[in-house]
Protein backbone atom coordinates (compact mmCIF):
# COMPACT_ATOMS: atom_id res chain seq x y z
CA UNK A 1 0.00 0.00 0.00
CA UNK A 2 2.84 2.56 1.10
CA UNK A 3 5.03 1.56 -1.97
CA UNK A 4 3.03 3.83 -4.26
CA UNK A 5 3.43 7.35 -2.28
CA UNK A 6 6.67 8.87 -2.56
CA UNK A 7 8.86 9.19 0.62
CA UNK A 8 10.84 12.33 2.54
CA UNK A 9 13.92 12.59 4.75
CA UNK A 10 13.44 14.58 7.60
CA UNK A 11 17.12 16.24 8.95
CA UNK A 12 17.28 17.56 12.23
CA UNK A 13 18.87 20.45 13.28
CA UNK A 14 19.42 22.06 16.76
CA UNK A 15 20.61 25.21 14.67
CA UNK A 16 18.54 25.71 11.85
CA UNK A 17 21.16 28.65 10.49
CA UNK A 18 23.84 26.88 11.16
CA UNK A 19 22.72 24.11 9.32
CA UNK A 20 21.45 25.86 6.23
CA UNK A 21 25.14 27.11 6.11
CA UNK A 22 25.97 23.64 6.06
CA UNK A 23 23.65 22.61 3.56
CA UNK A 24 23.36 25.15 1.03
CA UNK A 25 26.91 26.62 1.57
CA UNK A 26 29.17 24.12 1.89
CA UNK A 27 27.44 20.75 -0.26
CA UNK A 28 25.22 23.55 -2.62
CA UNK A 29 21.69 22.54 -2.15
CA UNK A 30 19.59 24.80 -2.66
CA UNK A 31 16.25 25.57 -1.01
CA UNK A 32 12.66 25.07 -2.56
CA UNK A 33 10.54 26.60 0.38
CA UNK A 34 10.48 27.05 4.17
CA UNK A 35 7.55 25.89 5.75
CA UNK A 36 7.01 24.90 9.12
CA UNK A 37 10.15 27.12 10.47
CA UNK A 38 12.16 24.87 8.42
CA UNK A 39 13.46 24.20 4.54
CA UNK A 40 12.39 22.17 2.09
CA UNK A 41 15.23 20.78 -0.30
CA UNK A 42 14.49 19.12 -3.38
CA UNK A 43 15.84 16.12 -4.86
CA UNK A 44 16.18 14.29 -8.21
CA UNK A 45 13.26 11.51 -9.24
CA UNK A 46 10.80 14.18 -6.99
CA UNK A 47 12.34 13.29 -3.60
CA UNK A 48 12.87 16.15 -1.16
CA UNK A 49 13.69 16.35 2.71
CA UNK A 50 12.82 19.01 5.29
CA UNK A 51 15.31 20.28 7.62
CA UNK A 52 13.52 21.23 10.89
CA UNK A 53 14.71 22.27 14.67
CA UNK A 54 14.71 20.01 17.26
CA UNK A 55 17.00 19.31 20.00
CA UNK A 56 17.32 15.85 19.14
CA UNK A 57 19.65 16.21 16.32
CA UNK A 58 22.69 14.65 15.97
CA UNK A 59 21.30 11.73 18.52
CA UNK A 60 21.42 8.44 15.88
CA UNK A 61 24.21 6.60 15.27
CA UNK A 62 23.16 5.18 12.39
CA UNK A 63 22.79 7.42 8.38
CA UNK A 64 19.93 9.66 8.43
CA UNK A 65 19.51 9.63 4.76
CA UNK A 66 21.51 8.31 1.86
CA UNK A 67 21.76 10.00 -1.72
CA UNK A 68 21.50 7.12 -4.76
CA UNK A 69 24.41 8.68 -6.89
CA UNK A 70 26.79 7.69 -9.83
CA UNK A 71 30.02 8.51 -8.93
CA UNK A 72 31.15 8.32 -5.07
CA UNK A 73 34.60 8.66 -5.85
CA UNK A 74 34.35 12.05 -7.86
CA UNK A 75 31.66 13.37 -5.56
CA UNK A 76 33.73 12.42 -2.73
CA UNK A 77 36.37 14.97 -4.30
CA UNK A 78 34.20 17.63 -4.92
CA UNK A 79 32.57 17.42 -1.57
CA UNK A 80 35.94 18.07 0.23
CA UNK A 81 36.79 20.57 -2.42
CA UNK A 82 33.82 22.50 -0.25
CA UNK A 83 34.98 21.57 3.19
CA UNK A 84 33.06 18.69 3.76
CA UNK A 85 35.23 15.98 6.07
CA UNK A 86 34.25 12.54 5.39
CA UNK A 87 34.14 9.99 7.85
CA UNK A 88 35.94 6.69 7.98
CA UNK A 89 34.38 3.68 9.65
CA UNK A 90 36.31 0.21 10.26
CA UNK A 91 34.24 -1.75 8.07
CA UNK A 92 34.69 -4.79 5.92
CA UNK A 93 35.25 -4.76 2.33
CA UNK A 94 37.96 -2.56 0.24
CA UNK A 95 38.54 0.79 -0.31
CA UNK A 96 38.16 3.05 -3.07
CA UNK A 97 40.83 5.32 -4.31
CA UNK A 98 38.52 8.24 -2.74
CA UNK A 99 37.90 6.19 0.44
CA UNK A 100 34.93 4.67 -0.26
CA UNK A 101 34.00 1.22 1.37
CA UNK A 102 33.09 -1.09 -1.31
CA UNK A 103 31.38 -4.00 -0.24
CA UNK A 104 28.00 -5.79 -0.64
CA UNK A 105 27.47 -4.51 -4.72
CA UNK A 106 27.49 -1.25 -3.63
CA UNK A 107 30.26 1.68 -2.84
CA UNK A 108 29.56 4.20 0.22
CA UNK A 109 30.89 7.19 2.07
CA UNK A 110 29.58 8.46 5.00
CA UNK A 111 30.03 12.27 6.40
CA UNK A 112 28.39 14.56 9.15
CA UNK A 113 26.65 17.34 8.87
CA UNK A 114 27.13 20.35 10.85
CA UNK A 115 24.55 19.17 13.74
CA UNK A 116 26.02 15.43 13.68
CA UNK A 117 23.48 13.80 11.39
CA UNK A 118 25.22 10.86 9.42
CA UNK A 119 24.78 11.62 5.40
CA UNK A 120 25.72 9.31 3.32
CA UNK A 121 26.60 8.66 -0.62
CA UNK A 122 25.90 5.29 -1.78
CA UNK A 123 26.69 4.01 -5.81
CA UNK A 124 24.95 0.84 -6.80
CA UNK A 125 27.18 -0.87 -8.37
CA UNK A 126 25.20 -3.96 -9.61
CA UNK A 127 23.15 -1.41 -11.79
Amino acid sequence: MLHQFPMYAYIPARDLARARKFYEGTVGLTPKMEINGGVVYEFAGGTACFLYTTPNAGTSQASQAFWDVKDVDRLIGELEARGVKFEQYDMPGERSPAGAVIAGGAKAAWFKDSEGNIMALIENLQK
